[in-house]
């Protein structure tokens, strides 16, 4: 796993961390329930059981080939692949879920593309990311800033590359996904203390009423759209056709006589 991705593992921990993953957790418990398939795969992040109530019969959490699959919690590995190469036949899998995998993407784009290739049609994708729009994501940037300067921290890791919520649905709709839900949370200023934090908790619902797209993190869902493509339906509902016989004009005319002749 690259130095910039244990980092992240590391700032989980912390009461930042916790806070970022229990709301997290919460959108994803509600979300990945409702998804029925046969395939589901995690990307990244081992902290976070993204599946976890999710009823597919076939589930993976799978790390980046450079990893070193004992980091995190002791939870089944199945796989350790390149992200940008998955090892899944084409329209294969019925849900992804992207635990902030793109942020630590070497090739983010790639990353996306082969999620679009891998999903089924109508299949789904479920993103978490930071959102730099936000005051985590001013902190970050006064802390680069600090930094050139010779002093001050980052609030979040380094090496992440946090993608804008607009970017990613730019980025989606290329790839013919639909966004069928986004939401925002973490509301809460950029603070390291767990008694900080607690006494701004009354943020997180004046930021959902007041400045909804400010939240330090967002949650997307999309699902894959196949142009051209019709379901079909199954023969016991075909309509029946009607069986008609043409009438000849001759035939018609001739019943019109008779009927005068008998008036």
């Amino acid at each position: 796993m690259s130095e910039s991705i244990i980092g992240f593992g590391d700032w989980l921990a912390t009461p930042a961390g916790q806070y970022l993953l229990a709301w997290e957790r919460a959108r994803l418990d509600t979300a990945v329930a409702d998804i029925f398939g046969y395939h589901a795969l995690q990307l990244g992040l081992p902290q976070l059981d993204a599946l976890d109530t999710n009823r597919m019969p076939h589930r993976w959490l799978a790390l980046d080939q450079s990893g070193q699959p004992q980091y995190g919690p002791a939870r089944p590995l199945a796989l350790v692949i390149d992200f940008c190469a998955l090892p899944f036949s084409s329209s294969s899998l019925d849900l992804v879920v992207l635990p902030h995998t793109l942020e630590f993407s070497a090739d983010p784009h790639a990353t996306l593309r082969e999620v679009e290739r891998v999903l089924v049609p109508e299949g789904r994708v479920v993103v978490c990311g930071m959102n730099p729009t936000s005051l985590w994501g001013l902190r970050q940037g006064r802390g680069r800033l600090y930094q050139r300067l010779g002093r001050g921290s980052l609030f979040l890791p380094e090496g992440g590359d946090f993608i804008g919520h607009w970017r990613l649905r730019d980025w989606l709709r290329l790839l013919s996904f639909e966004v069928e839900s986004a939401e925002f949370g973490c509301y809460r200023p950029a603070l390291r203390s767990e008694q900080w934090l607690q006494r701004f908790a009354w943020m997180d619902r004046a930021g959902a009423r007041w400045w909804p797209i400010l939240g330090a993190a967002y949650f997307l869902v999309a699902v894959k759209r196949v142009r051209g493509m019709r379901l079909m339906e199954p023969a016991w509902k075909a309509r029946a056709v009607r069986a008609t016989s043409p009438v000849s004009v001759a035939n018609s005319v001739t019943e019109c006589v008779e009927q005068e002749r008998q008036v």
